[in-house]
Formats: structure tokens, sequence, C-alpha cells
């Protein structure tokens, strides 16, 4: 396994949101995250990354536990956080904000290689090179957070909300990068709303209620689920 979260325990202050949380994924999956808003989705990836100190249990990745380890510590190790925030610099252009992407990479080559990478996975920003991302629309702010996440060569991407607010068109055009990510060699951790369409891009689910797993599989198992069905496709 890739990346191993075992009875994870995790809040803000003396608030707990997440209960003995445990996933396993292994190198190259395209597993997802699922469930309503407030089940702690997002915690768990904040956890993941370093960005939020686990209250107890274990995270391991590639083998080394990283429970403490800072976020910046964590990226150079080969895992990206793209959050639903995005975190862009707003008064950069987009080549900025690659740039700015890169800078753990000491293989300038390297950088020059993702860089024509994620161009052409994203056309579009290669159009809008000198623009600043905060003129950016909210699609073109999506795309520019994922190609800027891939910029540090990383092993795995945890990915939260990359679909939330955009047009049909512009979520098809996500996903597909995704896809065409996993299918190089990319593991993926994909936090998302869109259920039907997050199940048919996935290979495996968890489904989190209330901070804890409550059902793990196949995607193709649980898109026919009862439960699923009932409370997340209203089918």
């Amino acid at each position: 396994m890739l990346l191993k979260v075992k009875n994870l325990n995790a809040g803000y202050g003396f608030l707990n949101v997440l209960w003995d949380v445990s996933l396993n994924i292994g190198k190259g999956e395209f597993v997802a995250l699922i469930g309503p808003n407030g089940a702690g989705k997002s915690t768990v990836m904040k956890s993941i990354s370093g960005l939020l100190p686990p209250k107890s249990g274990t995270i391991t990745f590639d083998g080394q536990v990283i429970n403490n380890q800072d976020c910046a510590v964590n990226c150079r190790s080969g895992l990206s956080y793209i959050s639903e925030e995005l975190n862009l610099f707003t008064g950069m252009t987009i080549l900025e904000n690659l740039e700015m992407g890169a800078q753990m990479l000491e293989d300038k080559n390297k950088a020059r290689e993702n860089l024509d990478f994620v161009f052409e996975l994203f056309p579009r920003l290669e159009e809008r090179i000198s623009q600043y991302a905060g003129t950016l629309s909210g699609g073109e702010r999506k795309m520019l957070a994922i190609a800027r996440g891939l910029m540090s060569n990383p092993t795995m991407v945890l990915v939260d909300e990359p679909s939330l607010g955009l047009a049909p068109q512009v979520t098809d055009e996500v996903f597909n990068a995704l896809r065409l990510l996993n299918r190089q060699g990319l593991t993926i951790l994909l936090v998302e709303q869109n259920v039907t369409k997050t199940l048919k891009f996935s290979s495996r689910a968890y489904i989190l209620e209330k901070g804890k797993v409550v059902l793990e599989g196949p995607s193709s198992e649980l898109i026919t689920n009862d439960h699923v069905r009932k409370i997340y496709l209203g089918t």
C-alpha cells in the first residue's frame, strides 16, 4: 500500500470530527472519499497532507509514518494536496504560480518537463500564461490548482472538491484530466460531491458519514448499493 491510514482520530480543538477512520490506497489507484457535507472528508485530507495533526491513529505514506510531518515535507516526499480553497497566488501570473509549485524540485530540467506536461493537459493555461490568477474563471482556477500540484512531480495527489461551482462541461474536462493522470500512473485520492461521476471514474470508494467509514468497496459495486443509491444518487 502506498498510503495507509489506521484508526485516525482528528478534529479541531476539543471538537473531534473523525472517529477511527482507516483507509488503504495502493500505488496507481484512483480512490474516492464520498459523504455528505460535514462528514469530515476535508478533515481526512488535511490530516493526511500534514495541515492538521491527528489526535491519534497512524498515517503511513510510502512506508514512512508521517503523522507529525509538515505539509511541505510531505510534498517533498511525493504527496501533493490540492485543496478546495485552491490557495492560488492571485497577484501572480499562471506561469509564476506553476513555477512556485516546482520550487522544491532540484532538477530544473524536470521542472521544464512538468511545465510542458501540464500545458499539454490544460492547453487553456498555456494560452493565458501571462494572465494573473486572480482574473481567471472558476474552471481555469481549478485547472491551475491541479497543474500547480503536479509541478512538484508527486507520487500521489489528494484532490478536494475539484468540480465545486463548475459548469458541467468544465467538470468533464477536470475529471477527464484526472483519469488521464491516473492512467499514467499517478495515485489519486478524490473528495467530491458529484457522486455519480465520481463512482464512474474511480476504481474504489469509501463512504464517510458523521466522521466514520460506513461502507467501502469497488465503485462499480457501490453505485448499485441500496444505501448509496437512496442517500447519494436519489434513486
